[in-house]
């Protein structure tokens, strides 16, 4: 039997493993090791496999293990950062991800020329993940110049790249995705092929100094395109251009892909549901950040984590969910906080590599006025994911609390730019907002205020810096009427609450803010 993947060939029968035409030398344990991934790679090998199938029962060291598995990457030129074709699966085990065609072990090593594609597909079909599963088509690249293919490909490269720091997703590493480059071939066939149920595509149309660059992503179950976007963008520097898209097309891509989930959750049997359909179904009530919803979330996360206690989102979410009733006055405060401290540590245990269980952690400590800790761990969450818009958010906020507001202006609006879409993008206005009264930038803190409650008029976010900001202009009549809006929105607002709950860590700073409120009419 021969396996064969991402230009490798490993022949089970001779103990060979071939790269292209070169063969790669493999000690035999690893040989061992990679033939039991192959062999199992429809699921996650637990440590415990590994050690009953390979070692036969034997005591193995972590260290021992963590360097056959090392050596079965570089074997197949792969590491433990791209983690490719070898997925480390944390708290859970390793996975073979890559696609894998199996043959008779009897025809020849060199592979035949291949079969037209209307008689053979590119990969053998693939068992569908239990978790959203995404592959990126190489973009075409409509320039009409050979010369430019590199960018188009390079745009496809860096969203796969970026789309595998989204850890909730399983991205086809390139090499599979880009077999089907230049052939006219069916998406719900790729689809099947490399067992995803979400399929990006786009093109890259360059002229001059000028680029375009369009990208959708398209749900194949349903057979609906979920998202599109066309950019627009100078080439005065390539590399930034790329970024800067990448970037875009990953933020817009991951809250639509959590609706799609949803959508499909939405339509399971009750008693079918896994924990990750109960977080998609608390996303879609979490997103829309309202009191009922936020109850309903909560409801949701707390029977996801009495399904599955290492699922890091979950308890993640309901952190989150309890940092914001607490700042919005929907939760006391104190209880608030002491709710989202434990799940904000649960999430850590259960995955320390998670983005939300940082971003989670950060907003614990952000509460408990720990600003030092909160930007350490809200920059651990975009280390992780760079396209995370409510992290971005986030920093923002801590930032402007530590009086540095210009930075925290700029995190904020990038916020607002990587999803502008965002059921949050609210509260990115009012963070921005609260940066340039900081920065004592009243009117411009006037116009995000106004921004903030045009986008969501229930929410009180927007409502506090717009109010301190004319208060201190002097424009008393929109101060008041702001004021009273407050009031509505959240009954028990005062001065001795908001000295209770201000985010600032200067005694000058607090002194404004709060002397903005009195100003205002608030006692």
């Amino acid at each position: 039997m021969q396996f064969l993947f991402d230009n490798h060939i490993l022949d089970v029968d001779r103990r060979e493993l071939h790269r292209g035409s070169t063969p790669v030398p493999v000690e035999p344990q690893v040989f061992d090791l990679l033939i039991y991934l192959l062999q199992n790679r429809d699921r996650v090998a637990s440590k415990d496999d590994l050690i009953a199938s390979v070692w036969g029962g034997r005591i193995v060291s972590d260290a021992t293990l963590a360097s056959r598995i090392n050596a079965a990457r570089k074997a197949v030129a792969d590491n433990g950062e791209e983690q490719r074709l070898i997925r480390t699966v944390v708290r859970r085990g390793i996975r073979f991800v890559g696609a894998v065609r199996v043959r008779a072990g009897d025809e020849p090593v060199q592979a035949a020329p291949a079969p037209a594609e209307a008689e053979q597909p590119v990969h053998a079909a693939q068992p569908r993940s239990d978790q959203p599963a995404i592959a990126v088509l190489p973009f075409v690249n409509m320039s009409g110049e050979q010369a430019q293919e590199y960018f188009s490909d390079g745009i496809s490269e860096d969203i796969i790249t970026a789309l595998s720091k989204v850890r909730w997703f399983l991205v086809v590493a390139r090499n599979s995705s880009f077999v089907y480059k230049g052939r006219a071939v069916p998406m719900k066939r790729i689809a099947e092929e490399l067992g995803v149920g979400y399929l990006v595509e786009g093109s890259v149309r360059r002229s001059g100094d000028l680029v375009r660059i369009t990208a959708q992503l398209s749900d194949v179950t349903t057979g609906s395109q979920l998202w599109g976007e066309r950019y627009d963008r100078g080439l005065a520097d390539v590399f930034a251009v790329q970024d800067e898209i990448t970037e875009s097309i990953v933020a817009a891509i991951e809250p639509q892909v959590y609706a799609a989930e949803n959508f499909h959750a939405q339509r399971k049997a009750p008693h079918s549901l896994r924990a990750w359909d109960l977080v998609m179904r608390a996303l879609s009530h979490f997103w829309r950040v309202t009191r009922d919803d936020n109850v309903a979330a909560q409801r949701l996360l707390n029977e996801a984590i009495d399904l599955d206690r290492n699922y890091a989102q979950a308890p993640a979410l309901l952190a989150l969910s309890h940092t914001f009733a607490g700042h919005l006055g929907w939760e006391d405060p104190a209880a608030a906080n002491l709710a989202a401290e434990r799940a904000g540590l649960a999430a850590i245990r259960a995955d320390g590599d998670d983005p939300w269980a940082h971003l989670a952690v950060g907003a614990t400590h952000l509460r408990k006025q720990h600003f030092d800790s909160a930007l350490a761990a809200f920059e651990s969450a975009l280390r992780l994911n760079g396209s995370f818009a409510l992290a971005h958010g986030h920093r923002g906020l801590v930032l402007s609390s530590l009086g540095r507001w210009q930075e925290g202006s700029q995190a904020a609006r990038h916020a607002l730019r990587l999803s502008p879409r965002d059921p949050f993008a609210a509260i990115y206005s009012a963070v921005a907002a609260y940066a340039e009264f900081v920065g004592c930038n009243y009117e411009e803190a006037i116009r995000l205020g106004r921004e903030s409650i045009r986008q969501r008029p229930d929410m009180v976010g927007g409502y506090r810096p717009l109010a301190a900001a004319a208060a201190m202009v002097g424009d008393m009549d929109l101060a008041r009427a702001t004021l009273d809006t407050m009031r509505r929105l959240q009954p028990n607002v005062s001065i001795a609450w908001m000295a209770s709950h201000l985010l600032i860590s200067e005694e000058a700073e607090r002194a404004r803010y709060l002397d903005a409120f009195r100003r205002a009419g608030l006692n």
